[in-house]
């Protein structure tokens, strides 16, 4: 495939799974072998079948999440893609109750194309600053003085 044809199956994974929520679209933009390697909750499976977990549990914490793409590079068969993905706390985030508040959180995402399917994932998301901000973990204190901070 094109770089342009492997960045739009990765625009098309973001529109149809992150914003619409269509969960039985990632059967048809990903591999069947697909591998995952960002770091997923605890007891989340492997695959395709764990990229569904973690999208149905965001939707369902966020049920209005947006996702805009603001940066993407493409070369050979891989996509490097930034987004803010933006939602309102409405259900359970990680065991946080919902608050109402409005949320904003960075993701980087690294995909690799092979045969017109997603194959392979890297990825990091902004976990820490989302559950600051639904108020799961403390925000960040006072740096700590250094030595001979007096």
């Amino acid at each position: 495939m094109s770089v342009d044809a492997n960045t739009a199956l990765f625009r098309r994974f973001i529109e149809e799974v992150g914003n619409r929520g269509n969960l039985a679209a990632v059967d048809e933009l990903m591999a069947a072998d697909f591998a995952e390697h960002e770091v997923l909750p605890p007891g989340t499976p492997p695959g395709r079948e764990g990229v569904k977990q973690v999208f149905a549990m965001i939707r369902a914490a966020l049920p209005d999440l947006r996702v805009t793409v603001d940066d993407e590079i493409a070369a050979g068969d891989k996509v490097v893609c930034r987004q803010t993905w933006r939602g309102t706390h409405r259900g359970d985030l990680l065991g946080a109750a919902p608050t109402g508040k409005p949320v904003e959180f960075g993701v980087i995402d690294i995909v690799r194309v092979a045969e017109g399917k997603l194959v392979e994932h890297w990825g990091q998301a902004d976990w820490l600053g989302l559950l600051q901000q639904v108020g799961a973990l403390p925000p960040p204190g006072p740096p700590a003085a250094g030595p001979g901070a007096g």
